[in-house]
């Protein structure tokens, strides 16, 4: 036996419920921080690391860094001194569509995209 379903008709004021989202969101705070590579060690190795150890990154120096907002990849950028600290000088940024895509997938289970190295990317 078949059930009519009756929806309620919603306003279209999606543009208005965003925009006053992201005004609520917006004192939020995030971390932000930046990964210049990656290497899997095994745990023998990683117990051998002493000081002086090197440990090659995988990446060839000159590359832009990672740029990481809660540990998603959001952007890229190259490392730079500000006022005699490190800082990134953006060069690139995923949109916020994908971000937003990368979020739901990872939410739901499924698998997120990969960059060429093999790692995730957001």
């Amino acid at each position: 036996m078949a059930h009519e379903i009756e929806y309620e008709q919603l306003a279209d004021d999606g543009a208005a419920q965003s925009s006053s989202d992201l005004e609520r969101l917006g004192d939020v705070e995030v971390e932000v921080s930046a990964e210049i590579g990656r290497r899997r060690l095994t745990i023998a190795e990683t117990l051998e690391l002493a000081p002086g150890s090197l440990i090659a990154l995988g990446r060839p120096a000159g590359d832009p860094v990672d740029l990481l907002v809660n540990g998603r990849r959001i952007g890229r950028g190259e490392v730079v001194v500000i006022d005699d600290e490190f800082g990134i000088r953006v060069t690139e940024v995923v949109s916020p569509r994908r971000r937003a895509e990368s979020s739901r997938a990872a939410a739901g289970g499924e698998p997120a995209s990969t960059a060429a190295d093999g790692e995730p990317v957001a």
